[in-house]
């Protein structure tokens, strides 16, 4: 009995015996959503809450530092064994998420023990942990100018004068840049070329397949990361995808607020289709969190305003209501590894994002994509986590988004949390980015009934002034920075023996390296972390001797991510036989391809007015009638 209660206690009433209630559908809880400027009643944002500059740590409060350091210590210890006697809190999980969930578990409500350089500086420790794989980064500097910009950044555009610069990076897979070097470069000659009849459809639709360009909006809250903090998604996203991914640097609150973010954004895609010459149909946006609002927010400006649409979107765990008013952020944030922000403004990232203009903004459609209409958006691959606390809004945006005509594919993981193709130790996390590549190569074709284009002489130029300069470097996959500038960075590719051919590329359907852990890696060869994709590995549980006398000789990244996975043999073999299958459900059937808009006023939202006080509205409930697709 006094077992039962503990595991009662550690595991929440809804892991042993779920109450079932009457279920409201998803119509009736999207009407809450329907109408931009009301608030709904559902939300659980404090509008009076206003900005506040007033951390002040004094001398007498040190002691609550080490206060904190105990109890998340004695919190974590507690998990760690209730984890081995009783079983994780969610089925699937390994030791490592009972670890993350344990470390970020509550974490808001010592928010006060923190500024907001101390909260980068711990976001921007994920731009140090090991990457998935080689890739070539290239930070890039450019000036922000005049674009003549409609709508809501007309006053921002105006404010411009040439001079402000914003930064990010390319990110190209090691394979994807090596063929294109040994392709664009002896196919040059178009005349020559075109002569070789049957080998003339390979390299075309090589070429074709390596003419994708993803812009990718990191996540962090609007306050905090970085481009360079995002290569575990960058990174494995442009080695799946075989495109060449651009991470912007955008501006961050509470320097700079609402809707400063989403100028940063428009600027950096015309740039790309502008500057760079790249054709809309070539460009896919992707994001993760806040990232991935910023995305949408992107596209529904874009449309509003009757410029070129992209040719897709890919969005990981996008925050788009602003109001918490979904009920999953109660319901998971025992399991999330992202904490439900605090009663007070004080690093809440909802009053630094829209400063003291929260009142106006906090249900716009730019700000809370939930909000706004979805008709004439290109199709959108769509994924979350059934652990994680937007786990609702986003089975709601999809919902929405597939009502207005938009093909959407919601892919829900079970037991995953927030982001969590940022974790390499969670086989999730290759499912997800293998996902993306069937969506780029395959799905979007099929969709939009074209594929993208080849890119042109001017165009291949532009983009290779921008990629390959000096201040181009190789990134290794334990995160170390190798060879720099555009010699050096030659001199190591041609060394390096890959099979650079479309078949090749075609065939890689087995996760590499990075998304397998050392017990994968000592059951197979190839385990040097190279981009020649392994095979298929045969699932096994050593012995623990044979797993430390391994550990040894099995690479930095690897044994990284599996060191705690050696605590007992009972945690490594759950780790592989327990484990179900990822479940990756499609909720909702694609839609016929939707029209785009013809007018820029077709689609607009209306100027928003705020009214006293909102119709009181039933309060929502977590929507847990999601079926799963094995």
């Amino acid at each position: 009995m006094f077992r039962d209660s503990l595991r009662l206690l550690y595991h929440g009433a809804n892991a042993s015996s779920p109450i079932v209630t009457d279920k409201p559908s998803m119509v009736s809880l999207l009407r809450e959503f329907d109408s931009p400027g009301v608030f709904p009643a559902s939300a659980r944002l404090d509008r009076s809450l206003k900005t506040s500059n007033d951390f002040t740590m004094k001398v007498w409060d040190a002691w609550k530092y080490p206060a904190f350091a105990f109890n998340k210590a004695s919190s974590l210890a507690l998990d760690v064994i209730s984890h081995h006697v009783w079983g994780p809190r969610r089925k699937s999980w390994g030791i490592e998420m009972t670890i993350l969930s344990s470390l970020m578990r509550d974490v808001s409500r010592h928010s006060a023990l923190a500024d907001i350089a101390m909260v980068r500086k711990a976001m921007g420790i994920g731009g140090l942990v090991p990457l998935p794989s080689d890739a070539l980064v290239t930070p890039v500097t450019f000036r922000v100018r005049k674009r003549n910009l409609r709508g809501m950044l007309e006053l921002c555009d105006a404010m411009e004068d040439g001079k402000r610069e914003l930064s990010g990076e390319w990110i190209i897979g090691k394979r994807l840049w090596q063929s294109l070097q040994s392709d664009y470069k002896s196919t040059r000659k178009t005349v020559e070329w075109a002569s070789f009849v049957d080998q003339t459809k390979i390299d075309y639709d090589l070429r074709k397949g390596q003419s994708r360009v993803i812009l990718y909006i990191h996540g962090g809250a609007y306050y905090s990361s970085s481009a360079a903090a995002q290569r575990m998604l960058t990174i494995p996203l442009s080695k799946y995808t075989n495109a060449r991914v651009f991470a912007i640097d955008y501006r961050l609150a509470p320097e700079t607020i609402f809707p400063g973010q989403l100028h940063d954004v428009v600027s950096t895609y015309f740039r790309l289709t502008d500057d760079l010459r790249v054709p809309p149909e070539n460009l896919i946006v992707a994001g993760d969190s806040a990232g991935g609002a910023l995305g949408l927010a992107l596209l529904l400006y874009l449309r509003d305003n009757g410029y070129t649409l992209p040719d897709g979107a890919m969005l990981f765990s996008p925050w788009v209501d602003l109001t918490l008013s979904c009920e999953s952020w109660d319901t998971n944030a025992a399991y999330d590894i992202i904490p439900t922000p605090g009663p007070t403004a004080h690093l809440h990232p909802v009053i630094m994002y829209l400063g003291d203009a929260l009142e106006q903004y906090i249900t716009h459609p730019y700000a809370s994509p939930l909000f706004g209409k979805f008709d004439g958006l290109p199709p959108m691959l769509i994924q979350c986590g059934d652990a994680e606390v937007l786990h609702d809004e986003i089975v709601l945006l999809s919902h929405k988004a597939s009502l207005a005509g938009v093909q959407v594919q919601l892919e829900t993981y079970e037991d995953a949390v927030h982001v969590f193709q940022a974790f390499p130790f969670l086989n999730v996390a290759t499912t997800a980015f293998i996902s993306c590549r069937e969506f780029v190569r395959h799905k979007l074709p099929h969709i939009q009934s074209h594929s993208p284009q080849a890119l042109d002489h001017d165009t291949e130029i532009c983009l290779e002034n921008d990629t390959d300069n000096d201040n181009v470097r190789v990134v290794r996959g334990d995160g170390v920075e190798t060879n720099s500038g555009w010699q050096e960075v030659q001199e190591q590719m041609s060394r390096e023996n890959i099979d650079t051919s479309y078949e090749a590329q075609l065939s890689s359907a087995v996760p590499p390296s990075w998304g397998r852990t050392w017990l994968d890696l000592e059951l197979t060869p190839n385990s040097n972390g190279s981009e020649a994709e392994p095979t298929t590995p045969c699932v096994t549980v050593a012995s623990p001797s044979r797993v430390l006398r391994h550990a040894a000789s099995t690479p930095a990244l690897c044994r990284m991510q599996s060191a705690l996975s050696i605590f007992s043999e009972r945690s490594v073999a759950s780790q592989y036989l327990d484990w179900p299958t990822p479940t990756c459900g499609k909720k909702f059937t694609l839609s016929p391809t939707p029209t785009r808009p013809s007018s820029p006023s077709e689609f607009s939202h209306p100027r928003i007015n705020i009214p006293a006080f909102a119709t009181p509205c039933a309060a929502m409930t977590s929507i847990a009638s999601t079926t799963y697709l094995v």
